[in-house]
């Protein structure tokens, strides 16, 4: 194996709950009924794939130019809310576990369907440590579709058999294993049963690679 590449929310930083803020403002505006049973059905997938789940309990349908508007709201929504993101908000186990990976020769790289990637990585001032970034502006199929890590193993020259996928959400874990991937589970995705291997915590990647 020659390289870790990981997806973003919920793995490199946990920005979940500012997802899930931003989906709830914009269903409350449309008086839509929104949870986190819901909220976690949009992990790992696209922005307009995410509110066509929010817009399942809607009680009228919406034109395509509302859904545009929508999505937009709740982008500036999110985005407002990474104002207030900083280095900080990297924990010192993923630093420094990146770190270990990165000295031990393992290339390193961003696999995430969202758009924001870039921003968030340079507010955690950790944009240069990846080898290669690909997100959401980048790709046409959102996860579990496996385009996302197959552009990311192209960048950093790899076959994907030789590259370990890091996710926390189902669909990304069906994403690896369906772009023949080996899948590592943390969080919620460390309980699913696809996964070939299961952590608990970031810096168990370690273990995995003694």
């Amino acid at each position: 194996m020659k390289a870790f590449i990981f997806d973003l929310d919920g793995v490199i930083c946990s920005t979940d709950e500012l997802h899930y803020l931003a989906w709830k403002a914009l269903a409350d505006r449309e008086g839509i009924p929104f949870d986190r049973v819901m909220g976690n059905r949009m992990r790992g997938v696209s922005r307009m794939a995410c509110l066509e789940i929010m817009l399942e309990k809607a009680n009228h349908s919406y034109t395509e130019e509302e859904k545009k508007e929508m999505a937009d709201f709740k982008n500036s929504h999110y985005v407002a809310l990474l104002d207030k993101l900083t280095e900080k908000d990297l924990s010192e186990e993923v630093r420094s576990t990146l770190q270990a990976l990165r000295k031990m020769g393992y290339r390193i790289a961003i696999g995430s369907s969202s758009k924001n990637t870039p921003i968030i990585l340079r507010k955690l001032g950790i944009y240069d440590w990846f080898d290669a970034v690909v997100d959401g502006n980048m790709i046409t199929h959102s996860k579990p579709h496996p385009e996302v890590f197959l552009k990311a193993a192209k960048l950093l020259c790899l076959p994907p058999e030789e590259c370990f996928v890091v996710e926390d959400a189902v669909a990304g874990i069906d994403a690896a294993k369906a772009g023949g991937f080996v899948s590592i589970g943390i969080s919620d995705a460390s309980r699913y049963e696809k996964a070939d291997y299961k952590i608990h915590t970031f810096s168990d990647l370690l273990n995995i690679v003694k």
